[in-house]
Formats: structure tokens, sequence, C-alpha cells
């Protein structure tokens, strides 16, 4: 197949964002939400029904052009999906993709999704941080669909809420509040069996449509067209419960360790037995009586939700500096450009410790400039040298720095 040409201007996927884009304030109109404020937008729509935006970013530009996406749909650690509706039948593969291996541009109905490209890429880390009047620990990833005429993925529902950002192109949303999600059975991918469409809108540059979960709905592409989803993270009960319960156990055997060995299981009186093959009624009794003995308070809790949502995802991989500066050199060039958070990492925090890419560590002395940090992802060089006076900080900071998890904020 022909090397598609490069009709889109393009641009490093390493392109630093120059300052930081802050998140509308909670009180502010913004057009990102129809001139309503954040506090507005979440008392009245998030979670309960959708809202159509009309050019909630004027001007908006797509992160990455056509073929950037397609290069970064080829890499190993980035996830990607092809889905065609060629004859009728819906087909779904999973990358990587090299470029032979994507629909000629003229082949109708067929959509490429790339997920977590704020990972890769500042620019969509940029626009993806405009949507941070909801909570860091709600905010999952920016994932960017590219499809050719007719494309889409089907009706269908999500179990999370999601923002549908037209980035260039033009897409027709139907939508519909039904109750009947039940789904087409022998497909690959999750379409409704009876889709019936309640609303119809064509979204166009800059447009937006928010839909809580559970809204059934409808995307399909007029010509080509690129639409950003901004998704939101929303574990399941399940999920939850067996992750919480794994990091008690974990944070048990660690206290263990630390006083004396290990509680074993221990059945002195267990008789010999006839049925060998027989769950015994004093193990269930014994173990049951174990498991009564768990308890956790609101510390434990916090503990558990601050590591477990700001733990990377499996394909995240920090880059390390080639050459780092040794600590000396790393205060003199965070002295004059300040530092960021890199684009993968996660920082959050409550009142007693701050969870840092799925590591818990006490808040104490670090309070104040470690929460200004956490909420705007960068700290100006005026603030770092008020800091740069305490070794301590500075030798954490460089830690942090020589991991990969932040970056000097050099001049682009």
């Amino acid at each position: 197949m022909p090397k598609r040409p490069l009709d889109h201007p393009a641009h490093a996927a390493s392109t630093r964002i120059s300052s930081p884009v802050l998140p509308p304030s909670p009180d502010v109109p913004t057009p990102l939400l129809g001139n309503l404020t954040p506090s507005q937008f979440m008392r009245r729509y998030w979670q309960k029904k959708p809202l159509l935006i009309r050019q909630a970013i004027p001007n908006v530009a797509a992160p990455l052009s056509r073929d950037e996406l397609f290069e970064l749909a080829d890499q190993d650690e980035v996830e990607a999906r092809l889905i065609t509706h060629f004859r009728n039948k819906w087909q779904l593969e999973h990358g990587p993709f090299a470029a032979d291996e994507l629909p000629s541009l003229k082949q109708r109905a067929w959509t490429l999704l790339v997920q977590g490209v704020d990972l890769h890429d500042d620019r969509a880390r940029a626009l993806l941080d405009r949507f941070r009047f909801v909570p860091d620990a709600r905010l999952d990833d920016l994932m960017i669909s590219y499809a050719s005429d007719g494309g889409g993925v089907g009706p269908h529902f999500d179990s999370y809420d999601v923002f549908l950002l037209q980035v260039h192109g033009k897409r027709r949303w139907r939508i519909s509040a039904q109750r009947d999600l039940s789904l087409r059975p022998g497909v690959p991918l999750k379409v409704l069996q009876n889709f019936e469409p309640e609303e119809e809108w064509v979204l166009e540059p800059g447009d937006m449509l928010y839909l809580p979960p559970h809204i059934a709905h409808d995307g399909v592409a007029e010509g080509e067209c690129m639409t950003c989803s901004i998704g939101f993270r929303a574990p399941s009960s399940s999920e939850l419960t067996a992750q919480f319960l794994y990091h008690l156990a974990e944070r048990g055997e660690s206290d263990d360790r630390e006083e004396r060995a290990p509680k074993l299981y221990r059945d002195p009186q267990q008789p010999a037995v006839a049925h060998p093959a027989e769950l015994p009624a004093a193990l269930v009794e014994r173990v049951g009586a174990i498991l009564a003995q768990v308890r956790w308070n609101e510390k434990d809790i916090a503990s558990f939700l601050g590591a477990y949502l700001s733990e990377p995802k499996p394909s995240v991989v920090f880059d390390p500096p080639e050459q780092p500066l040794n600590e000396a050199r790393f205060i003199q060039r965070a002295s004059n450009f300040g530092l960021r958070l890199d684009r993968k990492s996660v920082l959050l925090y409550n009142s007693r410790f701050f969870f840092l890419n799925g590591e818990e560590n006490r808040l104490a002395g670090l309070k104040k400039w470690l929460i200004e940090f956490a909420d705007s992802r960068c700290l100006s060089a005026k603030r770092f040298v008020t800091l740069s006076d305490d070794s301590s900080v500075t030798a954490l900071l460089h830690e942090w720095y020589r991991a990969g998890w932040i970056q000097v904020d050099e001049p682009v």
C-alpha cells in the first residue's frame, strides 16, 4: 500500500506545552460547559443527564494529526483497536497496526480507536487537563477515534461518564435513555440489539456532547472525522472489593514481618479421615473466624484508594533522562525553568498522605508546596527557588526527576 500523504501539519509527539492548561474555576462560567460554571454542571448534569455544548472549544485543533495517530497505533505499548463494518458485518482487531494494515482512506465504514493518547503526547495531556474540574481520582484518559465516512462502533452504552469532543470533520450522534440495554449476540462488539434513538445532532469541530453512564448512543462519521473521548474511571464494586482486600492482606503481611512471623493456619485437633476429598467443616469454621477478625477504618480506605487510583496502568513505562543532571545542576535548571509532572504521572493527596504513581508517603512538612504541585501539575521556577534551601525537598524532587516522574519545564 502506498504511503499516505501528510495532509495535516505534523508535530513531533514529544512537543512540550510551554505553560500549563489549568481547568476552569469551579464558580466561573466557561464555554467548555456551555457557559455553565463547573459547579452548576456537576450539580445539574454530572451522572444525571446528557448535555450538548456547541463550540465548547472554538477553533479546536486535533491534538494529533491523522498520520501521527496512525504512527502511534503502530507502537507496541499503545492500545489500539480497528473496527470495521463492511458488508453489514462487524469486525474487531487489536493493534499494533502497521501503516499497510489499516484500510484505505477511501474505504468507507471503518474506525481506528487509540486509547490513552494523553500518556504519549503533551498536547493530548493538555486537552485532558481542561477537564480537571472533576477530581483526578476519577479522570481516566483521552481516546482519539478516527473514522472514515460512515465509520462508527455501532449503537452502544458506556458504564462511565464521557465527553465526546469533535476535533475534525463531522459526526452524527443519536442518543437514547432507553432501559433496554440488551446486546446483539455473536458480535465482537457490545452493540445494542434494540436501539431506539430519541435525540439527534450533527457535531462539528469544537462541539461536544456529555453523556452520563448507560445512555445509549451511536456516532457515525459524515466524511472523515476525528473525535476525542474524555473518559472517567468507574471501577466496579467487585473490583474495588478484591483490590481492597488484597491491599489489606499486603499491609497485614508487612506488619507481621515487622513484628513477628506471619500467622499460619493451624489445626492440631484434626483427626484422620476416611473421606479425604471432603472439605472439613472445622476448616470452614476456623477460616470464617479468621476472616471475621478483619477490620479496617477510614484511614485504610483512603490509603487504598490513593495508592490504587494513582497506580500507573500496566502499559505505562516512565522514561528516565538519558543523561540525568546531578542534584546541583538539577537545582540550577529547576530554579530557572521550574518543574512539571510527567504526563504519565498521577499525584493525589489527602490530609495526611500523598500518593505518587502508586506509592504512599506522609505529607508532613511537604504539605503546602506539594498540594500546589499536585493541583497545578507544575511548580514555577520562582516557587522552586523558595524551596531550594531545604535539602530534603530538593533531594526528593531530584529523585523523582531521575525516575522520570517529573520533568524540568524547559522552554519550547
